[in-house]
């Protein structure tokens, strides 16, 4: 057979994507990592003993709301870089916005500090678990996340793979601040920042791999 025959028979055979239908797959995939992340803390971590009475005070809604809204700017950037020739730079801003907000509220915080509070305010009492604990539920995330985008095309494999784990750093961060009893800036711009960037360069760093075509 001839090379013009045989593409020309693949291309017959082809069956062609509907992309309405790829685009909810990709959504539906990204909301089973969000709820998958928030089912092991439930069920490994549970929520904080005094959730209703956190939930009363501006800045534990601060705390959701930050990784909340990265998530959801990572998510419009994943899937503009699933589909060449979309324009990412406005999603890429808007996921980063949140996480340079935090870090600012922090330091300004700590500025204002007395100097002998100012290591308290940043390390709390849970540093430690707070770093494990978002990176330990962000890993199912990114692994669906990576599962959603390499059925769509990226081109861009190194950035889409660090915006699949921005974004599951951020939906494990938003199911880690059920559990978590910090609430000082300072801390969430040190630790639920540095967090969230983990899985972004653990994502940056599979993504030429992991979404190869």
């Amino acid at each position: 057979m001839k090379t013009d025959d045989l593409v020309a028979a693949l291309a017959a055979a082809a069956v062609p994507v509907d992309p309405v239908r790829a685009d909810r797959r990709f959504l539906l995939r990204l909301s089973l990592g969000v709820l998958l992340a928030l089912g092991l803390m439930l069920l490994f971590l549970g929520p904080r003993p005094d959730l209703a009475a956190a939930a009363t005070l501006p800045m534990f809604w601060v705390k959701l709301g930050l990784p909340a809204a990265v998530a959801g700017a990572a998510w419009l950037l994943l899937l503009r870089l699933a589909h060449p020739g979309m324009r990412t730079k406005g999603a890429g801003a808007a996921a980063v916005l949140p996480l340079a907000l935090m870090s600012a509220a922090g330091a300004l915080v700590l500025l204002q500090a007395p100097g002998s509070e100012r290591l308290a305010l940043v390390l709390g009492d849970t540093w430690r678990e707070c770093l494990l604990n978002i990176g330990l539920l962000s890993l199912p995330v990114l692994l669906l996340a990576l599962v959603a985008v390499r059925g769509l095309a990226p081109t861009r494999l190194r950035l889409t793979g660090a915006a699949a784990g921005l974004f599951a750093g951020a939906a494990a961060a938003f199911a880690y601040a059920f559990h978590c009893p910090e609430l000082a800036p300072p801390f969430l711009g040190a630790w639920y920042v540095t967090g969230i960037l983990i899985p972004c360069a653990l994502g940056a760093a599979l993504g030429r791999r992991a979404l190869r075509w």
